[in-house]
């Protein structure tokens, strides 16, 4: 492939790129609803005392995050037709399969978030007479938050990569695009304009993560 735009109908392919960038913000925004409250339900069972609810998540976060997600976005538009006799749609796997994996990754990350903050917070915040539930709401998980704010902006950078693989189950997303009319122009300028679509996406993210991060700074440990 030629580094050559000169036969690209540029006026069509920047309109169907951008259009396919929607695709790209629907996955990351849904995805980031639905997998933060889990991750955070993730957290709180893995930290359980109770083996029967804290081993079978260790078991889910080892499954989801040991296997590609690739095959997890196959099995989740596959696989429940053939076992379950149920089909969902493609965009709706998709977000299942996205959902459950980036669960466990917060999951991780939440719990070593916890993890960081000093047992002797919960005993002076008892010492004030502060319930479990407001302890945990007006103390633990403000700190929490500012703990996870650099693992989760780099997690989500790396989810704005990888809703490019949505395209093995033919969501039309940014890269399925970009390759398709790369392979129709025989050209590598659309897979360059992609790169640079993910690029700016994640600037923005890494930029809206830094002014979080100012704005906790005044959670000292």
């Amino acid at each position: 492939m030629k580094f050559k735009f000169d036969n690209i109908p540029m006026d069509l392919l920047i309109p169907n790129m951008l259009s396919a960038t929607v695709w790209v913000l629907e996955i990351f925004f849904l995805t980031i609803l639905f997998a933060i409250p889990l991750g955070f339900l993730v957290a709180l069972g893995r930290r359980s005392k109770h083996k029967i609810i804290s081993l079978p998540i260790q078991l889910y976060q080892l499954i989801f995050r040991g296997t590609p997600l690739m095959l997890q976005l196959f099995f989740f538009m596959y696989a429940p037709f053939y076992i379950f006799n149920i089909s969902f749609g493609r965009f709706t796997a998709c977000i299942m399969a996205f959902t459950i994996n980036y669960a466990a990754y917060f999951g991780e990350i939440f719990r070593g978030g916890i993890a960081a903050i000093p047992k002797g917070q919960y005993e002076a915040a008892k010492v004030l007479g502060y319930t479990k539930f407001q302890t945990f709401m007006k103390i633990i998980l403000p700190q929490v938050i500012k703990h996870v704010i650099p693992a989760m902006g780099n997690e989500l950078m790396t989810l704005v990569k990888d809703t490019s693989l949505a395209h093995v189950i033919s969501i039309p997303e940014l890269f399925r695009v970009a390759s398709k009319a790369g392979s129709k122009y025989f050209s590598t300028m659309p897979i360059i304009i992609a790169a640079v679509f993910y690029l700016v996406m994640n600037t923005v993210v890494e930029v809206v993560f830094k002014k979080i991060e100012k704005r906790m700074e005044y959670y000292k440990n």
